[in-house]
């Protein structure tokens, strides 16, 4: 649930007449609770153990003696449907524990729906179910209570350390912002003055003990010191202004006269102060709201009262949806609508005041991050192509112009300021110079077999090349695979338009050596694939350059003879030229042209 906690009532900590009268050690004397009931107490004791000696009832556990050790009870009954929570405030030096029970009587309790029996170790203000009222992710607290119309529950708190100063109780949930007035059936509650009252200063409180042939009132009032009475006061109806138990005796006819006695609580109003606009960037970054709890609250103590921040007046007046205190703010003006609410009784509310974030665009910079100089043409214009008039430029080379111009390698970066005011958004950008020379072919590595034959492509210097073979597609690897013999066209282009080297290879295919014997196997050395050449010639010589034979497309091969002799075993090279598509006689490059004789 997205939902703030909306309590119904919440009293702090009261003097020590009002706690008695709001506590019972004892299931069987629970306190009735309803929608506007002040709800405060201290325990002392635990009375008859209501547990009648189990060891365990849910989550809680018995220690050295009974599961009770300080107990108060109460009873509550549902008037709506809904989702329901419960805050109990405490002081963080002390250990609290509850057990929540639906149950229609004290002698069939059965498991409790909530329960929590954790040690304050983390020194939290609440322990219940639903959200904690201060935002903090507490262990101390249960899953919401999905409840229904006409259920009864009891609700167990206890106090397991030495310390006991009191406790508080809130409802929460949205049943109480659906059905404000009747998310709890008061009907469980019989008093003349009705139940205790949960008021905020300057509220106008009326207690009527209207009783028919009624012969006189008189009415009293205790802040601690017991019931004194108010003097001039003998209506049938009274108005009320500060915190204490209020008595009246109605005098009847009868002689059976009545005594009704309610509490009424006054907790303070919370004003808020007047808050001033945020100038900020608007960079994705956080603002945090809590802030301006200070400025909100100005002398008032964040102890009493809490700020949270909302985007409709709405949402502020119903306490839901509050923003979380990391807000990331939208682009032009946002309107924070602050609620400011009296711990005690969150019914004590102020959403008078609101303040703006305006946000302060971050300049937006488009240029490219890495830009290349062609060796022939060293110089290079970087930066912001067109400059906003608004913005200041700055670049770390000393340059306050929005692009420069730059003649050697190396990275450049560029600040711009947008100033709003006392407010100055930067955006930073850096861009890399880099030379990029144009691509020379150093060799060409041709490894015939067959119709398998891989090329690879070797340069002078690495860089931003890409390779093409013939019209194929380019491709980033220097290497090509499964090439067919003929005549072939490497070419290497530098990315970044700094040059192209073109290549012209021959692919053919001829044995590493050959057994000229006469034994009819392997007699001939030959060149495949010369056919796809125009008028293709193999020159074939030996180690001291000796041309030994010349052969064509349509020779059968060399036998291994010379001038009428055979060549002794040895290594041989050949050379094979060909006609270009100019007419040239030119020959072909990168052929590992070396074979040898064997017998």
């Amino acid at each position: 649930m997205t939902r703030l906690s909306v309590a119904l009532f919440f009293i702090f900590f009261a003097a020590t007449n009002l706690i008695l009268a709001q506590v019972s050690p004892d299931c069987a004397n629970a306190v009735p609770i309803c929608n506007n009931t002040p709800i405060n107490g201290g325990t002392d004791g635990f009375g008859i153990d209501d547990f009648n000696g189990a060891s365990v009832t849910g989550c809680i556990a018995l220690a050295t003696g009974p599961i009770e050790s300080n107990s108060a009870w109460y009873r509550f009954r549902t008037g709506e449907s809904g989702q329901l929570g419960i805050n109990i405030g405490f002081d963080v030096s002390e250990d609290w524990d509850f057990a929540l029970y639906r149950a229609a009587d004290c002698s069939n309790l059965g498991e409790p729906v909530r329960c929590n029996y954790f040690d304050n170790s983390d020194d939290n203000t609440f322990t219940g179910f639903g959200e904690d009222p201060t935002g903090v992710d507490n262990f101390q607290y249960d899953d919401w209570l999905d409840v229904s119309a006409g259920e009864d529950y009891y609700l167990f708190i206890n106090n397991f350390s030495n310390n006991n100063s009191g406790f508080s109780i809130q409802f929460s949930g949205d049943v109480f912002i659906d059905f404000p007035n009747s998310a709890l059936d008061c009907s469980i509650i019989s008093n003349l003055l009705g139940p205790p009252i949960a008021a905020c200063e300057n509220d106008s409180i009326s207690l009527s003990a209207t009783t028919i042939d009624a012969l006189s009132y008189e009415w009293y009032l205790d802040i601690g010191n017991g019931y004194q009475q108010i003097p001039a006061e003998s209506g049938e109806n009274l108005n009320v202004a500060v915190s204490g138990m209020y008595r009246v005796l109605v005098v009847v006819p009868s002689g059976e006269n009545i005594i009704s006695e309610v509490q009424v609580s006054f907790s303070p109003s919370p004003t808020t102060n007047p808050i001033a606009d945020e100038l900020i960037c608007l960079d994705g970054t956080t603002f945090d709201l809590s802030m301006k709890n200070m400025e909100a609250l100005g002398g008032q103590s964040p102890n009493e009262f809490r700020i949270s921040y909302y985007l409709s007046l709405e949402e502020a007046t119903n306490g839901v949806n509050a923003l979380d205190s990391t807000y990331v703010p939208t682009e032009g003006s946002q309107t924070i609508y602050v609620r400011t609410t009296s711990i005690a009784n969150t019914n004590c509310f102020d959403v008078s005041e609101t303040f703006d974030i305006n946000t302060v665009a971050i300049p937006e910079l488009d240029f490219p991050t890495a830009v290349y100089i062609c060796e022939d043409t060293p110089v290079a214009t970087v930066g912001q192509r067109i400059p906003n008039p608004n913005y200041t430029y700055s670049w770390d080379s000393g340059q306050v112009s929005s692009q420069i111009t730059v003649t050697t390698e190396g990275t450049y970066t560029l600040s711009v300021t947008n100033n709003q005011g006392a407010v100055s958004c930067v955006a930073v950008r850096s861009v890399t110079v880099t030379f990029s020379r144009p691509p020379v072919i150093r060799d060409i590595d041709i490894e015939y077999a067959d119709d398998s034959n891989m090329v690879t492509v070797f340069t002078q210097e690495e860089g931003d090349f890409e390779y093409q073979l013939d019209d194929n597609s380019p491709q980033s690897s220097v290497v090509f695979n499964d090439i067919l013999p003929g005549l072939h066209t490497i070419t290497v282009n530098d990315r970044n338009g700094c040059g192209v080297a073109i290549q012209d290879i021959v692919i053919v295919g001829f044995p590493r050596f050959f057994t000229p014997n006469g034994d009819g196997i392997n007699d001939l050395w030959t060149v495949g694939g010369m056919s796809v050449l125009d008028n293709p010639v193999v020159h074939i010589y030996d180690r001291f350059g000796k041309l030994l034979y010349q052969m064509d497309e349509n020779s059968p091969g060399w036998n291994g003879m010379s001038s009428g002799k055979i060549m002794p075993v040895s290594d041989y090279w050949f050379k094979l030229s060909y006609t270009d598509m100019d007419g040239q006689r030119v020959t072909a490059k990168f052929i590992n042209n070396h074979f040898s004789i064997k017998r």
